[in-house]
């Protein structure tokens, strides 16, 4: 009798407070950021910042949600309870959950591989736990779908994807959902090390290549080819004259020996075909935009050639780097940028830089032949030499990093 009535003293005590803090709205991103904001991350050294539950830092109790709103995170909850006093009517579902907010989304390849990342870390030094389902948040609101590309990432590199839609189509309806064990990543790679960066992505690449059944024959070159992948953008930022940039770098490759070129486009190629592309590429020649993401596939130590289209350089703010920083975390080389010159004030007519640069974000690229021969002789040189003596010297090729902590 008297465990009965603490039973349903803890159910009534539950407290459901808002996934969205409106009054960390000023810097949703920071510190324990706006998203279950009462709760302060596990932190460990060269890892991205988590929550777990249930843990020590939740007094062993399992996280609850009750989350069906998609248009407003301050309407969905979070509370925490202990498995004998779940709250009312809640829901529990067995198993490991992946719960994620993410700033930006799920559907763009940059900023949905961004949100996938930390999960493939805790899943590579976890040995290998796939969670039966995601949960998948933006600003508190829930998502219910990933865009293809970043499904195929996720699925590829961790395990088959299932996402909580709370509509009672896989687990729940309307009422509180509480997990068995759920982790919590709210801040993208966040603190992850350089060193853990490289050992994620080289595990990416394995299990990508590994799910699109890329064989070693793609990957490995005996004869030190240079291979040169034009990877082009239809409509936003896509080059005026293509084809005078296409004879540019034809033009250079014919020069150097066992160099190839491929033309292709992103639009038309479904994840694998992506994927074998980049596995049996050296150097990746594109504008500026999502496709880039596909760099990781490549080998490490593969170059990366990007350009922009004028007034990004003056307008754009840090976030036009992002490739820049990507590269590194992969191991790969950038080899610099082109950014078509602006010789005219930009927006004289406007104070406002954020509405300037959207009149300059998506524009087409033009061209500089001359810069262009110079930049791409250089490259393609260096390629050829760094390549020509890893296979004197039998270095050729990543090691195995499919495998699991």
């Amino acid at each position: 009798m008297e465990l009965n009535r603490t039973r349903s003293m803890l159910r009534d005590s539950v407290t459901f407070l808002p996934l969205k803090d409106l009054r960390f709205a000023d810097h949703p991103t920071s510190g324990h950021t706006w998203f279950m904001s009462s709760m302060n991350d596990t932190v460990e050294p060269g890892e991205a910042e988590y929550l777990h539950f249930p843990s020590e830092a939740s007094s062993g109790r399992v996280l609850c949600l009750s989350a069906h709103d998609d248009s407003d995170g301050s309407k969905n909850s979070y509370a925490l309870a202990w498995l004998e006093a779940l709250p009312r009517g809640a829901t529990l579902l067995p198993g490991l959950t992946f719960v994620s907010d993410t700033y930006y989304d799920y559907s763009n390849l940059w900023h949905g591989l961004s949100a996938v990342l930390p999960f493939a870390a805790w899943h590579q030094r976890s040995k290998c736990a796939v969670p039966a389902r995601w949960v998948l948040f933006h600003w508190g609101e829930l998502r219910r779908t990933m865009g293809r590309w970043v499904w195929s990432v996720a699925e590829a590199a961790i395990g088959n994807v299932v996402i909580e839609m709370f509509d009672g189509s896989n687990s729940t309806g309307q009422d509180p959902a509480c997990f068995e064990e759920a982790v919590v990543f709210r801040h993208n790679k966040g603190a992850m090390s350089r060193e853990r960066d490289e050992e994620v992505f080289d595990m990416l690449r394995c299990k990508a290549r590994a799910y699109c059944k890329v064989g070693e024959a793609a990957v490995g070159d005996p004869k030190a080819a240079v291979r040169t992948t034009l990877l082009l953008r239809s409509g936003a930022r896509s080059f005026k004259n293509e084809s005078a940039v296409i004879a540019v770098f034809e033009r250079e490759c014919r020069k150097v020996d066992g160099c190839r070129i491929t033309v292709a486009r992103p639009d038309n190629l479904t994840f694998c075909d992506q994927v074998k592309l980049l596995s049996e590429t050296d150097v990746l020649v594109s504008p500026h935009g999502a496709q880039i993401t596909n760099m990781f596939f490549m080998d490490k130590d593969s170059s990366i050639m990007e350009f922009y289209p004028k007034g990004w350089k003056e307008l754009a703010g840090a976030g036009q780097y992002v490739f820049r920083w990507m590269a590194e975390w992969a191991g790969m080389r950038h080899q610099g940028s082109w950014w078509e010159p602006d010789s005219g004030e930009l927006c004289p007519s406007q104070t406002d830089k954020l509405q300037c640069f959207f009149s300059y974000k998506d524009l087409q690229i033009g061209h500089d032949e001359a810069y262009f021969a110079r930049w791409a002789s250089r490259v393609l040189g260096e390629v050829k030499e760094r390549k020509t003596a890893a296979v004197a010297a039998e270095t050729w090729g990543d090691s195995d990093s499919c495998q699991c902590g």
